[in-house]
């Protein structure tokens, strides 16, 4: 499994030292990630809570971010550990993440996920909903949550013009944001957007951080 390390370097080579890399580990075995840590990669994204606690288990030292839609029953199984929360769609889903947090008094960092594809079938919140969220009388009494950004999923296709559009406007809602609720936080700083087929453009469009699974662990079988 040496192409893991191999993957990694080269991908260091090609991603500027400020955007941090998410290795998606969904499907992956705890060996492969093993390999992955062993290149220095610490940040794992994974997409459903019973495959993230089955390898925190195995791998306590990695930084894992959840990525994928959370339901509210399901934050308890994560809450004493994740490092971030990148899936937030729903003011109700923060109220949990928030509850959850302050039985073990962490505060855990999340992202409001914003809904920029074609694709219906993709969650997330459109720019009313999350400013809804941002503007609630309860949002700033939550002292276990700390937003530090917004990541979005652009459509799937082959139109990279379409996909680049998707990823200027999400950069763009995301300094009218920094400017209208979060101005004087640096906290606030992070936009997690691009996968392996279009992370250079989510990259020259502002990303912070991008979600790399395929071009590190090979194409999911």
């Amino acid at each position: 499994m040496n192409y893991i390390i191999q993957n990694i370097n080269e991908l260091r080579l090609q991603i500027p030292s400020h955007v941090k890399i998410i290795a998606v580990s969904k499907t992956k075995t705890v060996s492969e990630i093993c390999e992955a840590m062993k290149a220095g990669q610490l940040n794992f994204g994974e997409n459903k809570v019973q495959e993230l606690t089955t390898k925190h288990e195995h791998l306590p030292d990695a930084q894992w971010h959840l990525i994928g839609h959370l339901q509210t029953n399901k934050v308890k199984y994560v809450a004493s550990f994740v490092r971030m929360i990148q899936s937030v769609d729903s003011f109700r889903l923060l109220e949990e993440i928030n509850r959850q947090a302050g039985k073990y008094n962490r505060v855990i960092d999340c992202l409001l996920q914003i809904h920029i594809a074609r694709e219906e079938t993709k969650f997330g919140l459109n720019e009313q909903e999350a400013i809804k969220l941002l503007n609630h009388h309860s949002f700033h009494l939550m002292k276990h949550i700390r937003i530090c950004g917004l990541m979005g999923m652009a459509t799937f296709t082959d139109d990279m013009e379409a996909v680049r559009m998707e990823f200027r406007g999400l950069a763009r809602f995301f300094h009218r944001i920094r400017q209208d609720f979060f101005p004087h936080d640096p906290s606030f700083c992070e936009l997690s957007m691009g996968m392996s087929d279009d992370y250079p453009i989510a990259i020259e469009e502002g990303a912070t951080m991008v979600r790399i699974g395929s071009s590190i662990f090979g194409k999911r079988q």
